[in-house]
Order: C-alpha cells, then sequence, then structure tokens
C-alpha cells in the first residue's frame, strides 16, 4: 500500500493533538511505515558492505542519527514512569515543560532525518533520468554532503523515503497519547459528582490526587492547555454540568436552589462544595425568569471561581462547550412555555425580556459568552420575537382543535333530520347542525364538524382584527390552514361511505357547499378591520371554486351511483320479452319493484337533506335515466301480442303508481318555486321521458286502435311525448299484424310533414 504525507512541517513547530480514534489511525499508518523503512534498511546495508565508501559514509551517518533519536526516546519513557507510577513527587507543569521540549528536538529531529531522506531520492531520481548508474541509489560524494542544509523539502513523498521521520512520529504519538491520558485522568478526579437521595453535590478538590503530594488542578489545567487538549477535557465537566445541574435549574417548575460551600486550608481554598437541595420558597413558582435565572448564574459562577479559577480563556472554552446545549435547555424547559396563552398577556411579558437581558449581560462581564457576536444573545433573540412565538403557538393550537374537530366528528345525521322529522319543515332553526347559506337566502343541514369549523375561523379573524401586524398574519394563515383541513382530512375519512347511498354522502356535500359559501363572504366581513399589512396579503376567494367542485363532484358520484343500481335492477327484466309468459312477468315485475325501492331509499336519503332546487335537479337525472331505459327496452320488441301488451301497460303503470309519492315530492318543491317567483318548469319538462313512458302505457291501451296512433302521430302529440318516426313505426309493426290498413296507416306516418 503506497501511502503519501502531505503538509510535513519543516523547521517551524507543530501542536500535536491526537483522540483516541485519531491515535488508532496514526499508529496503524506507523505501522505499514515501519515494515517499508525495515526493507530499506536492508536496502542500505546490501551497499554498505560493497567497496563504496560514500554510501557507507552516508549509511553511518544515518545509523548515528537513529542511535540519538533513541536516547531521546529513552529520556521521555523516563518521564512517562515519573508520571505514571510516581505522581506525587513532581509537578505535572514541570514535567510536562521538559517533554515539550524534548518533543520540540523530535521534530527538529525529524526534520533534519526527512531533508536527508528527501535529498537521497530526489538525486537519485535525477541521475537515473540522465543515464548514469543503475537501479541501485547513487554513489554521493562527500563534498555533496554540505548540500543537505540547503535542500527545498517537497511537501510530497513516497513513504518509503520517510526512514528516520517515521521513527520519531512513532514515538512522538505514542508519548503524547500517555501524556493526555494521564491530564484527562486528574481532571476526572479533580471533579467529581456525588449522587445520594434528593440531593446534588458537585465537588471540587483543588487537589486532584489525595495526599500531600497532590497536583493542583490549575496545573493540570495549564498543562491540558500547552498540549492543546483543554476543549477535550473540560467537555467532561460540560456533560457533567448540562446533565445533572442545569437541566434541573432552567426548569421553571422546578423547585431547587443551591446552596454553596467553600473550605479553606492554611489561607488557601482546598476545596468547594456545590450543594442542590429542594426548595420551600412559594416565590419559585414565578414566571417571569428572576429565579431561574439566578439560579443558573449561581452555577455558572461556581464554575468561573472554582473550576476555570477566573481564568478568562478557560471560561471562553467551557462557554463554548455549553452555552449553545443550555440555552437551547432555557428555551424549551422555560421561556416557551411561559409565552402568553392570551394576547392581552403580552405587554406582562416584558419583565421576562428585562430578566433574559440582565442574564445574558452578567455571562458576557464573565466572558462565558462573546459580548461582541450577537449569535451568542440566543435567549434575548427568542425573548423579544415573542409576538411571533406566541403567534405560532396559538396556531398550532387552532390547528390541533380543527384537527380534533374533524377527526371526532361522526357525521351521523340526527333523527329530526330525517325524513320523519318535523325541525326543518317547522322552520326551527336552534340546532347547530342548521346553518343559513350565504347568498341564497335558505338553510341546510350540515355536520357539526363543518358548523364548529368556520366558528373557529371566525374566531380566529377576529383576533387578526385585534392583533399586531406579526400576530395577525400568523392569525390569517391559520384561519385558512383550518379551512383547508377540511378538504384534506374528510375525504379520506369518509372515503368508504363516498363508495355507497347513504347520508353522509350527502352531509358532505352541504358541507362544502356551505363552506364554499362561508368563504367568499370572509373578506367582505373582516377585511375592513385587518391591519395594513395583512390587507395587503389576505386572500379567501381562491379558496371557495375548491369546495364548491367538491360539493359538485360528491353529490354527481352520487347520482352516478344510483344510476349505475337502478340499471342494474332493470338489467334482470331481460328486455321485458315475453312478459304475456307468469315466469317473465314475475321477473320483470320484481326488477320493476327493485326500480322503485331504489328510488323510495334515496327520496328518503336526499329530501332531507339536500337544498330543495338540488333534490329536485338530482332526483330528475335520475328518474330520467330510470324511464328513459324502461321505455327503450319496450320499444325495442318487435313482436307483441295483444296479452303481452296488456301486461307491459299493467307493469308501468305498476312503477308510476309505486313512485307516486317520489313524483309528488318534486311536484311539492316545483310548486314552491313558482310561488317564489322563481322561474320553474314543468315536471314532465324536467324529466322528459316521463310523458313518453305515460303515453306509452296509453297506446298499449285495446282503446287506442291503430287509426288513433296514426292521428297521435299526424297531430304532433306523439312527437311532443318524444316519439320519433322510426320509434312509432316499429311500434305498429310489433303490435298490429300486416294489414293494408297498416299499411296505410305507416304511409301516412312516413310522409305527414310536422
Amino acid at each position: 500500500m503506497l501511502c503519501k504525507l502531505r503538509g510535513i512541517p519543516t523547521s517551524s513547530s507543530r501542536t500535536v493533538s491526537s483522540t483516541p480514534l485519531q491515535q488508532c489511525k496514526l499508529l496503524k499508518m506507523d505501522q505499514c511505515l515501519e515494515e517499508r523503512s525495515s526493507r530499506i534498511n536492508i536496502f542500505w546495508q546490501f551497499y554498505n558492505s560493497s567497496k563504496n565508501e560514500s554510501s557507507s559514509c552516508i549509511y553511518l551517518i544515518c545509523k548515528l542519527d537513529l542511535h540519538l533519536s533513541s536516547i531521546l526516546i529513552d529520556s521521555i519513557l523516563v518521564f512517562l514512569d515519573t508520571i505514571i507510577f510516581s505522581p506525587g513527587k513532581k509537578v505535572i507543569h514541570s514535567i510536562l515543560n521538559l517533554f515539550c521540549k524534548v518533543v520540540q528536538k523530535l521534530k527538529v529531529k525529524a526534520t533534519h532525518d526527512f531533508n536527508l531522506s528527501s535529498w537521497i531520492a530526489s538525486s537519485f531520481s535525477t541521475r537515473k533520468a540522465s543515464g548514469s548508474g543503475d537501479d541501485h541509489p547513487p554513489i554521493i560524494e562527500k563534498e555533496e554532503l554540505a548540500e543537505l542544509d540547503s535542500v527545498e523539502v517537497s511537501a510530497q513523498f513516497e513513504v518509503d523515503d520517510f526512514i528516520f521521520y517515521n521513527i520519531s512520529l512513532k514515538y512522538q504519538i505514542q508519548n503524547f497519547g500517555a501524556c493526555e491520558a494521564d491530564c484527562l485522568r486528574f481532571v476526572e478526579e479533580g471533579v467529581a459528582r456525588l449522587l445520594g437521595g434528593v440531593d446534588f453535590f458537585l465537588k471540587f478538590n483543588c487537589s486532584c490526587l489525595q495526599g500531600n503530594d497532590g497536583v493542583e488542578l490549575r496545573t493540570v489545567l495549564e498543562a491540558m492547555e500547552v498540549v492543546g487538549i483543554l476543549d477535550y477535557g473540560l467537555a467532561k465537566v460540560a456533560d457533567l454540568m448540562i446533565k445533572h445541574v442545569i437541566t434541573p435549574a432552567a426548569n421553571h417548575g422546578s423547585h431547587v436552589t443551591f446552596v454553596e460551600e467553600l473550605n479553606q486550608g492554611l489561607g488557601e481554598m482546598t476545596d468547594a462544595l456545590l450543594k442542590m437541595v429542594p426548595s420551600v420558597d412559594p416565590k419559585s413558582e414565578n414566571v417571569d425568569g428572576k429565579i431561574v435565572y439566578t439560579r443558573i448564574l449561581q452555577v455558572i459562577k461556581f464554575v468561573y471561581k472554582c473550576i476555570c479559577l477566573q481564568n478568562g480563556p478557560w471560561v471562553q472554552s467551557f462557554g463554548k462547550l455549553t452555552w449553545p446545549r443550555m440555552s437551547e435547555l432555557i428555551i424549551s424547559n422555560f421561556l416557551s412555555k411561559v409565552v402568553p396563552e392570551d394576547a392581552s398577556k403580552l405587554p406582562d411579558f416584558q419583565k421576562t425580556i428585562q430578566h433574559t437581558s440582565k442574564f445574558e449581560t452578567a455571562l458576557k462581564e464573565i466572558m462565558f459568552i462573546s459580548a461582541s457576536d450577537n449569535k451568542d444573545e440566543r435567549l434575548s433573540n427568542f425573548a423579544e420575537n415573542v409576538e411571533v412565538h406566541f403567534a405560532s403557538r396559538k396556531k398550532t393550537e387552532i390547528l390541533a382543535k380543527a384537527r380534533n374537530l374533524l377527526l371526532q366528528s361522526d357525521f351521523v345525521v340526527p333523527q329530526e333530520y330525517t325524513r320523519e322529522g318535523v325541525l326543518l319543515k317547522n322552520d326551527v332553526y336552534s340546532s347547530e347542525h342548521v346553518v343559513d347559506l350565504l347568498f341564497l337566502s335558505e338553510r341546510c343541514v350540515v355536520s357539526k364538524a363543518a358548523s364548529q369549523l368556520m366558528k373557529l375561523v371566525h374566531q380566529t379573524l377576529k383576533d387578526v382584527c385585534l392583533s399586531s401586524t406579526r400576530v395577525a398574519l400568523e392569525f390569517y394563515h391559520a384561519a385558512r390552514d383550518v379551512i383547508l383541513l377540511y378538504e384534506a382530512v374528510i375525504p379520506v375519512k369518509l372515503e368508504r361511505q363516498l363508495d355507497g347511498i347513504n347520508q353522509v354522502a350527502a352531509l358532505m356535500h352541504n358541507d362544502c357547499l356551505y363552506l364554499s359559501l362561508e368563504i367568499l363572504a370572509l373578506a367582505f366581513e373582516y377585511h375592513a378591520d385587518f391591519p395594513s399589512a395583512v390587507k395587503e396579503q389576505a386572500v379567501f376567494v381562491d379558496m371557495a371554486p375548491r369546495f364548491h367542485l367538491m360539493a359538485e363532484e360528491i353529490l354527481q358520484r352520487q347520482i352516478q351511483l344510483v344510476i349505475f343500481k337502478l340499471r342494474e335492477a332493470i338489467d334482470g327484466a331481460d328486455g321485458f320479452q315475453n312478459t304475456h309468459q307468469m315466469q317473465q312477468f314475475e321477473s320483470a315485475k320484481f326488477s320493476i319493484d327493485q326500480v322503485v325501492f331504489i328510488l323510495e331509499k334515496v327520496h328518503i336519503i336526499w329530501e332531507p337533506l339536500l337544498l330543495p332546487s338540488t333534490y329536485k335537479r338530482s332526483m330528475c337525472m335520475v328518474l330520467e335515466s330510470v324511464f328513459s331505459r324502461v321505455t327503450r327496452d319496450i320499444l325495442l320488441l318487435d313482436d307483441m301480442a295483444a296479452e303481452e301488451t296488456l301486461q307491459l301497460q299493467r307493469l308501468i303503470h305498476l312503477m308510476l303508481e309505486n313512485a307516486s309519492s317520489l313524483l309528488e315530492s318534486l311536484t311539492a318543491v316545483n310548486r314552491k318555486e313558482k310561488t317564489e317567483e322563481y322561474h320553474a318548469r314543468p315536471l314532465e319538462d324536467l324529466i322528459p321521458s316521463l310523458r313518453k313512458i305515460r303515453k306509452l302505457a296509453g297506446m298499449f291501451s285495446l282503446y287506442m286502435p291503430l287509426k288513433s296512433i296514426t292521428a297521435a302521430w299526424e297531430s304532433g302529440d306523439l312527437v311532443s311525448c318524444g316519439f320519433t318516426l322510426s320509434e312509432v313505426e316499429d311500434l305498429i309493426k310489433a303490435i298490429f299484424t300486416d294489414s293494408p290498413l297498416r299499411k296505410e296507416c305507416l304511409w301516412r306516418i312516413e310522409n305527414v310533414s310536422l
């Protein structure tokens, strides 16, 4: 495996940092380097056995260099033994200083070895390119050794060339890792946590190790700062503080307080204790933040005095490690929970804003957060934008309430709104199920969810008129989203019901119609009272066509389902053939009974719920499909006996008689529209096939001979009923046998001009 080192330091010093993960990678790389170094060492010994004195000289120089490196390494091991086995005999600060000096010598030594190997590789490449020599390293004259100091070192060489730098780097990594582990162990011993019952202790020892020869915490922190692992060591303390101290302190509902104890020994502080105990102060319920910020500031000042020892850079380092998480805890556990729930209480939040600002100012004074970077003012930024947070919370609450209304609504129509009920017919509209339809001067039954949803929208828009611009905008969007929730939730929730003929579909049609009309009126009702910035953005009319279209789609889907069921029932009559036979007549009669049953079911569902005009229009479409299908099937019969025509007439009369209540309800609606000065068309015009099927039943009568049928065609009576020339001719041929009279009548029918 080929490896390349980039950016190797030359004469300038570089702070070496290593985490356990990085150290593992470096040691793995070092193993690979050592294998290559061994091969190169054997290669040099081969040339040392030759008679070339110049090469032997260079090898001896390198060998001596390696010996000097071993002496330095032995010195480092002695110092490390002192740290590990006799930590109380030497002050770690002095040991670390000596260790840094040794490391610096190793760096200089490594640079020299690097220059040497680089020069050899460069010289070898140049001579090989010029064609001198063979594939073995070149003969280097003694005069050329003087050029080593002036060689320009390239930043990239093959690992095989770095013989001595590899060895130096290996021991440098190992010794640094050992020193780093010792420093971290000292910090862990210096700051310890003890858990017992409900009390929490954060204990700080000025002496990291027990005994008279203990190492001071300041010395350990200074050593870690020199090596460059101070952040790594303080991170353990930061995790401890966040988890066990800051979290309960930042909770405004937490009844805790902190007690600080300092122990003196021989005129100097030996240890300090921060104890968390339950609080019995009733003022802890105060939500303006003063108590919360006071106890958090007490903890931070304890860290400032007893752990960071009032050292500015150390405090800054500790602050960078803890402030992002600490500020998030304060926001989530305190500030976000005390955001007012009512717009009228927003001015009272100013006290919390003031306490928040004072808290961050105190942190800036001890350099816990930056005084120049506004990004550290996380709490003030959140508190000053309380209006936005208030509006966002209210919007979430409004949408949650709307969602619950829609999900919990069962769309069950009360008994009083069915066909048997009298509430609607008596114009008693006290229930929330009955609403006024704007622009139509009518009332209809809607679901409880739709009526309550619009009440919520109206209340939200009233709040828009009374709020500041930022809050008003959030409320405006909340009102729109509440309306759109119906479109998103209900069709999915009621998907199965929409696939059948039931009251739920009719109720949902009414809901969509009601919402579309209410949406059209919202702008007219509230636009004048909106804040000026909201007036420029507030739009509702764009949603009205969506709900109107949804209402029409639901209605048409129901109509098509009814028509499909009716056609299936009529198909059972087998085209009304051979009805003079008892079995065929019973089959056709059963189909007619099914048709009447379906029509009556639809009548019971639709009439109490749909608007009269909608009910009339929908039912006329259904009846037209039934009567036209029955008339068409009968007119397609090519041969009918006299008895068969009587049976067909009987079936038609049976169907019309059983559907009489349905036809009467349509007539009543039509009559009411006439009295209200609506332009109402006759029922036969709305159901063209009704007049046609009635005429067909009369033509099957024994009292209507061939000449009467011919006269009815010539007078235009049959044409007005919807009969065509071919239908009349085919009917005459099917009923009457061939005769001179039939031929004459057919000739007269064909030649009459209408």
